[in-house]
């Protein structure tokens, strides 16, 4: 990446540091003690690793071997054997937890439910007996495709207990990408729902898995267990379908957890490409559960008497690792929200905040984005005060969003912890640890102990203070995937051939653009593939966007780069506006004429197109590959089953300024 790119990057100064009080209490008080955790890490990772796992985790049998590691393929804590549902349930018991609410859970209409440790591993068992009733064995895949409701969390559980690997699919999925996964993973049953709530609506998830399933399309898929959530009528297929409450109530309450290899397969999750099928992320059981336990119990400075709530779901890689794994694992109480703000209770985010006391709480950027626009009157109205800490994941948090979610949402008091990672990467990897490390608005900051990562080129030699280049891990980390699921190749060519190894040395390529400040902070730029080209001077898709955002008639945006004869490629910016403001041509120039002082004339869009909404995947992210297809007026292809509204699409079609 051009030095341009990083003279155009907003010049983000501010820095807050913790309250003394926050880091007095902190379990990581300092930038100091931070620095020697790292240094240490850095020095020996094996060592660093082994201790935690020792003392963190209950495993039936010790490791052999720390790390086996043979680029790409790493193995962790080999011959070890471990119990991740154990580890979240069982070893609790015998403590003062086991009385403790685990998981409490609000739904969607207002009903609600808490399991304390002793009632959720009494479910696990259960459900864990009702798989081996119906002929699943250790090794056999097991598909989850659920609404946001504790069984969603069981069922999980009692997978790992039995050593089935799960794959849970997002409950907004369509038949069709059920299908593909369950195909691919070659699912030997699934676990459903009648339907789920969804933004005052019944998502009929039964009725989808009888599409994936019909013309005997899957035939690994013997059995499909279904529970009564919303109660409307759906058809039942004798022999194969099965009502999750007949068959719970008889199942006896005892089911020892099955001593697991370390390197046992725990869950295959599918990320969505571009283009091709879905891509199935392996991970295993030791390293993953070590490594969502240190983040979560490091990065949220869990306590105790804490009330977490990751707001993401159970069908993604942040409802695995924070909502059940991570938290549950250290012994937390997790909460689980089926809804979503919605027209009918915009609020209801805050009403959960308010009336669980919540302590912790970790959304996304798109999110945050969408609370300002429906105004702060609403997070005003209720009592956040219990709120410690606050969390973001799944994409760069603009300053300006940052700035707002610090003051109104944590009220200048709750440290906020902008966290990088991926799906691949199992856990957090660069964040502020909160009781060490001063933030900055829009930075991910420093990578968690034991994480060795840089920004480089394509060479892979690492880049100067402020230059743009590509976000890299230079050692494996017990949290990574072991490969792409029955696709070795495509795990290599995907993650560890762009930059070429040398001397035998590789490199994790993350995908994504970034910069490293004076401060070593890390700034994340975006996908490289949301970087463009403007007559030979490379611009962060990120840079631009979070110019537009920081005008106060901009609720959100979206920039993409349009082929140009005359410059390669022109910006195009997607724009929706805040409540009170109403597209015009002189906002359009206002805008334009904006961005060229927040960053220069050659960051100008050369179009900007007003919009109600923009395309976002079911999981909150912007799909700019959808909105690249639109602005060169070309069919929309690829992968869009992820796509959470597609009459966004039509209408972005037939606008334009």
């Amino acid at each position: 990446m051009s030095q341009v790119t990083i003279e155009s990057i907003l010049q983000e100064k501010r820095l807050f540091h913790p309250s003394p009080e926050f880091s007095q209490k902190a379990r990581i008080k300092s930038l100091d003690e931070y620095r020697q955790l790292y240094e240490k890490a850095k020095a020996d990772p094996q060592t660093f690793w082994a201790e935690l796992a020792e003392k963190e985790l209950h495993w039936f049998q010790k490791w052999d071997t720390v790390l086996d590691w043979q680029p790409p393929f790493a193995r962790w804590f080999v011959n070890g054997k471990i119990n991740i549902s154990y580890n979240c349930l069982d070893r609790h018991l015998a403590t003062w937890r086991r009385n403790k609410a685990a998981l409490i859970w609000e739904g969607e209409p207002g009903d609600s439910r808490t399991l304390t440790y002793a009632q959720l591993h009494r479910e696990v068992c259960q459900f864990a007996n009702v798989l081996k009733q119906l002929g699943v064995q250790k090794g056999d895949r097991v598909g989850i495709y659920m609404p946001m409701i504790p069984e969603a969390a069981i069922a999980m559980l009692a997978c790992a207990r039995i050593g089935a690997p799960h794959s849970v699919v997002f409950g907004g999925f369509s038949a069709e990408a059920l299908r593909d996964r369950l195909i691919d993973a070659e699912a030997k049953l699934v676990v459903t729902a009648d339907g789920g709530w969804r933004k005052d609506a019944i998502v009929p998830l039964k009725d989808q898995v009888d599409k994936a399933l019909s013309n005997n399309t899957v035939p690994s898929v013997q059995n499909v267990l279904v529970i009564k959530r919303t109660g409307q009528t759906i058809s039942m297929q004798p022999g194969r379908d099965h009502w999750w409450h007949d068959l719970q109530a008889g199942a006896s309450a005892h089911c020892p957890a099955e001593p697991m290899d370390s390197e046992d397969m725990l869950f295959i999750l599918y990320t969505s490409g571009s283009t091709g099928k879905p891509k199935g992320v392996v991970h295993t059981t030791g390293g993953y559960n070590l490594y969502t336990h240190m983040t979560t119990q490091w990065i949220f400075d869990l306590r105790d008497d804490d009330v977490y709530w990751c707001t993401a779901d159970v069908g993604w890689i942040t409802g695995h690792s924070y909502i059940v794994y991570g938290p549950l694992s250290n012994g937390a109480t997790t909460l689980m929200y089926e809804g979503a703000p919605r027209p009918s209770n915009p609020g209801c985010f805050w009403d959960v905040i308010e009336k669980y006391g919540v302590n912790i709480f970790y959304t996304a950027p798109t999110a945050i984005r969408a609370f300002i626009k429906m105004g702060e009157h609403l997070p005003r109205a209720r009592d956040l005060s219990s709120l410690r800490l606050l969390g973001t994941v799944g994409e760069p948090i603009n300053p300006e969003a940052w700035m707002w979610y610090y003051k109104v949402i944590g009220g200048e008091r709750c440290p906020i912890v902008d966290t990088w990672w991926q799906t691949e990467t199992g856990g957090i990897m660069i964040t502020p640890l909160p009781g060490a490390i001063p933030t900055k608005p829009g930075s991910a900051t420093l990578p968690f102990p034991g994480i060795l990562a840089d920004v480089v080129d394509l060479e892979g030699n690492s880049v100067g203070t402020n230059e743009g280049g590509y976000l890299a891990v230079q050692h494996p980390w017990p949290g990574m995937m072991r490969t792409v699921y029955g696709d070795p190749d495509r795990f290599r060519r995907t993650y560890w051939e762009h930059i070429p190894p040398r001397d035998g040395h590789y490199t994790y390529f993350a995908g994504d653009g970034a910069r490293r400040d004076e401060d070593g902070y890390f700034w994340v730029m975006g996908r490289v593939d949301d970087v463009i080209n403007v007559a030979g001077h490379r611009l962060g898709t990120m840079e631009i966007e979070s110019a537009l955002v920081s005008h106060p008639a901009v609720a959100e945006a979206a920039v993409v780069g349009k082929p140009d004869e005359l410059k390669g490629q022109d910006i195009v910016a997607f724009v929706t506006l805040e409540g009170n403001h109403s597209p015009s041509d002189a906002l359009l120039k206002e805008l334009k004429e904006h961005v060229v002082q927040e960053i220069g004339a050659i960051a100008r869009p050369g179009e900007i197109r007003f919009a109600d909404a923009l395309p976002k995947t079911r999981s909150g992210k912007i799909m700019r590959r959808l909105l690249r297809s639109l602005a060169a007026g070309e069919e929309v292809s690829g992968d869009v089953s992820t796509l959470e509204d597609r009459s966004v699409l039509e209408k972005l079609r037939q606008g334009g300024a």
